[in-house]
């Protein structure tokens, strides 16, 4: 970053640290540690997410909050509506392999 490259690193999020009380604090404390938070992309997958909707949009609010991008990983393996998906603070949405793999196959 010192040289001015746009480095982003991606982040997976567990359901085990999804459900921490102080998941946020520990991001927070990281980014204030690491520097910047636009660097840093958390993936969080569609079938973790609809477990507790109501948490999951707010924990996606407050990492945008703090600068992170928000991803939605493995789009399409859940139980997921469009309805839904609307409600989420995403910046990308990663489609799940099994839907591309078919594309070049079903035509």
């Amino acid at each position: 970053q010192a040289r001015g490259l746009g480095t982003r690193l991606a982040v997976n999020i567990s359901a085990r640290e999804l459900r921490q009380v102080d998941f946020i604090g520990n991001y927070e404390a990281l980014l204030t540690t690491a520097g910047d938070g636009r660097a840093l992309e958390v993936e969080i997958t569609e079938s973790l997410l609809m477990d507790d909707i109501e948490r999951s949009i707010s924990v996606l609010q407050r990492l945008r909050a703090l600068g992170c991008r928000i991803a939605i990983d493995d789009f399409g393996t859940g139980y997921s509506s469009l309805s839904y998906l609307s409600r989420l603070p995403a910046d990308a949405l990663k489609i799940d392999q099994s839907f591309v793999d078919r594309l070049a196959t079903d035509t």
